[in-house]
């Protein structure tokens, strides 16, 4: 077996064993563009193949931002492993260390004090090690001096014949009895909208909304609730990565959350997905306190996942 540099030619087959190893991250050929060769810190360098006789077996793809992330800017102490897979056929051999090892070696020298394993934003594939689905991936990482953080939470729920329950028309009421209106969103709120998203909850949050606006989603993915001054008090959106069934973010403002206008967010763009045949709703990450909202409305947990780092 060899280690070589990513090509262009690696692609489907590389698609096909991921697919084949990563069985609960399945993705197409384009997803694999959009996500990986197509980010804007793409760098070949950082992305290796293990081959068998020229057939692909292993494949890691590392990042180090060349370009700023809002308002993270640069993170230059900050590298990461958004995926690593070996083909089991030939795990246990030492590849997926090497694979690692080198990886790490070339983050190391372009100046990174620490790795994240997946967790990279924009575009990451997951938020973390999936250590239910992935136990070998667990214990793989913790011998290389990877340590366990906090976990993350996907979670899901089934809109087949949803209606509002009776408590959450009830704070529905309440919230408009005390001046707050909801409202799809209109582009009358877009620069409003942009601002809200950014100082009350950073430069990523606003990028979300700003791709929606672009792409002439927002009017059917956004929902906004107003202060009885009219200025926008929080939001909710979907389709963040095109997918309709994919719910968030959704946030209020910190002088604003004492009136369940989260609760009623989240309920009426269920009621919203439901009227538009969109019968599951889901997320990739949340965490504890957020869990314990969502479950609030209905949602289960679907994965768990365990941030992992390491310190060079």
């Amino acid at each position: 077996m060899e280690i070589v540099g990513y090509r262009q030619d690696f692609e489907a087959p590389l698609v096909e064993l991921w697919n084949r190893v990563l069985w609960t991250d399945t993705l197409t050929v384009h997803k694999f563009r959009g996500q990986a060769l197509f980010d804007d810190n793409f760098d070949s360098s950082l992305c290796d193949a293990a081959l068998e006789d020229g057939r692909a077996a292993g494949f890691i793809l590392a990042t180090k931002r060349k370009f700023p992330y809002m308002e993270r800017g640069l993170e230059p102490d900050r590298g990461w492993i958004n995926v690593l897979f070996v083909d089991p056929a030939f795990q246990r051999k030492g590849w997926g260390t090497r694979l690692l090892l080198g990886a790490e070696q070339k983050l190391a020298a372009l100046g990174a004090k620490q790795i994240t394993y997946g967790a990279y934003s924009p575009n990451y594939f997951f938020p973390g090690v999936d250590c239910g689905n992935f136990p070998e991936a667990k214990a793989f990482l913790e011998r290389h001096g990877y340590r366990a953080g906090e976990e993350a939470y996907s979670m899901k729920k089934d809109l087949q014949g949803y209606r509002m329950s009776g408590e959450g028309r009830r704070k529905k009421e309440e919230a408009e009895q005390k001046g707050y209106r909801f409202i799809n969103f209109e582009y009358r709120y877009a620069l409003e909208l942009l601002e809200f998203t950014r100082t009350e909850f950073g430069g990523g949050w606003k990028r979300n909304a700003l791709i929606s606006m672009r792409n002439g989603l927002a009017e059917d993915c956004i929902l906004l609730a107003l202060n009885k001054a009219g200025r926008i008090a929080g939001f909710c959106m979907r389709m963040i990565d095109g997918n309709p069934l994919r719910f968030g973010p959704i946030g209020v403002a910190a002088a604003e959350r004492n009136a369940g206008l989260g609760g009623v967010l989240l309920d009426m763009m269920q009621g919203e997905m439901a009227r538009r045949g969109l019968y599951q709703l889901f997320f990739l990450s949340t965490d504890g306190p957020g869990r314990r909202f969502y479950e609030r409305h209905g949602l289960e947990v679907f994965r768990t996942f365990t941030d992992y780092r390491k310190e060079l």
